[in-house]
């Protein structure tokens, strides 16, 4: 089987698809890396892009990604609903096939330094964080942008890579390693962002909820709706279906409705099976009852 990793880089751009495009090009450039998906959402305004492939080609198609979202993101009028810290926001590499995690660390310092020496300050996070506290991405980027002016002076907040200034136009970046995540946002027929702030703080887990769930209430603008956007850092022990009820008993507690929910950027397969399991009470199921995997299967031996 193939040495195969997968990173998902995010953009702080999500309104001009034109400039979207153009950092997008940068990985359809290289040869043996598969653009899996890109998505752009104007309210958050955020792109979420999904790479697999060898990894020094995914390392290579990604930098070069980088250097252009550098080029064209400005930070100092940026807006959006979506966290962010940078015009490169997060960059996560995660194993598929034939990789460690040892070696998605290794890329992620590569990736740092480079970034580090384009004089923007990076943060290592989750498996490849260098102190406990910068393993959580949310604890990292809190504050976000306007705050890191100060932050990065703070005591215990000078960069794994870059300079200990920051970058008012790039901004900062958090590099990572890490488990597949499931970034996985469920919709409220309420305009009130304060009632998904409300719900998002109950499941998450800092809050005291889900353990594997990371969660904030955002406003959809364009639909005149809320939303509770969450990241499943690991959907084997905090499940998309317990995440999905969580929001909704919690929403009966406003008289809210679930509406809708969106998964963005890739998820892998075993995670929605999961939900059509519990939703269809399929009694002893078995992944490999899947036409797809079992085609998939054949076709690389």
């Amino acid at each position: 089987m193939a040495r195969l990793v997968e990173c998902v880089p995010n953009f702080s751009e999500g309104r001009d698809l034109e400039k979207v495009e153009k950092i997008v090009d940068e990985i359809r450039k290289i040869e043996d890396v598969t653009l899996l998906d890109y998505s752009s959402d104007p309210d958050h305004n955020r792109s979420v892009v999904t790479v697999i492939g060898e990894p020094e080609k995914v390392k290579e198609a990604v930098i070069n990604a980088i250097k252009v979202a550098t080029e064209l993101i400005d930070m100092s009028t940026h807006e959006g609903a979506h966290p962010r810290m940078g015009a490169t926001d997060v960059v996560p590499f995660t194993p598929v096939s034939e990789v460690t995690m040892d070696e998605c660390i290794e890329l992620a310092n590569e990736v740092g330094k480079v970034m580090g020496d384009m004089g923007i300050p990076v943060y290592l996070y989750e498996d490849a964080a260098t102190k406990a506290d910068r393993k959580n991405l949310a604890k990292v980027r809190k504050g976000q942008y306007e705050a890191f002016f100060d932050k990065i002076h703070e005591e215990g907040w000078e960069p794994d890579y870059g300079p200990r200034e920051m970058n008012k136009k790039s901004g900062a970046t958090a590099v990572g390693a890490r488990v597949p995540l499931v970034a996985f946002n469920i919709n409220l027929d309420t305009p009130d962002v304060e009632i998904a702030n409300a719900i998002a703080k109950k499941v998450r887990h800092i809050g005291g909820g889900l353990r594997y769930v990371k969660g904030i209430g955002l406003k959809v603008e364009e639909r005149n709706i809320t939303q509770v956007s969450m990241n499943l850092v690991n959907y084997e022990k905090t499940r998309v279906y317990q995440a999905f009820e969580m929001v909704k008993m919690e929403a009966r507690r406003y008289g809210v409705n679930v509406v809708g929910s969106e998964v963005i950027g890739t998820v892998p397969m075993k995670s929605l099976l999961d939900a059509a399991e519990y939703y269809l009470q399929i009694e002893n199921f078995d992944i490999n009852q899947i036409l797809e995997k079992r085609l998939l299967d054949s076709m690389s031996k």
